[in-house]
């Protein structure tokens, strides 16, 4: 796991740095995608999810979620284009858990790919460490976790 000034970067997921979410590619053409560390810090305390409903189809980029938080609404767009199969309804009841572990516990949704060559279009690995590193100085973030207190 590489760290920037806070930010934890998982080497083995896909990550799309312009709109911070990560994707990590499972059995059957199944992507479990999330926001990353990055996203969580900007956002803030994170108040509230609401999930597009299972059996939703997403293009690429196209919403799966949205998030509340103190200071912003916004979307959790897929990397990939799909129909969503689960969501983590976890999130519902506890959304701070995308705060406390935003790669673990607070994955967000659960695509079924309809082309999984669109994860060529993300960084993976050390590529996307070096991009993310770039954009964490640039933009001067220092990621902070929210406890669970």
């Amino acid at each position: 796991m590489a760290e920037i000034q806070g930010c934890e970067l998982p080497e083995n997921l896909y990550y799309d740095i312009e709109k911070d979410v990560w994707a990590k590619p499972l059995d059957g053409n199944i992507v479990m995608l999330g926001m990353t560390d990055v996203a969580q810090t900007q956002a803030g305390k994170i108040l509230h999810v609401t999930f597009k409903k299972v059996g939703s189809i997403v293009r690429k980029r196209g919403n799966t979620a949205t998030i509340e938080s103190g200071k912003w609404v916004g979307p959790i767009p897929s990397p990939v284009s799909g129909e969503i199969i689960e969501v983590n309804e976890v999130l519902l009841k506890d959304p701070l858990l995308l705060n406390i572990s935003p790669y673990e516990d607070a994955w967000v949704s659960k695509v079924k790919a309809s082309d999984l060559s669109e994860l060529s279009g993300l960084l993976t690995g050390k590529e996307a460490v070096e991009k993310y590193r770039e954009k964490i100085i640039k933009d001067q973030i220092q990621c902070m976790r929210c406890s669970s207190q």
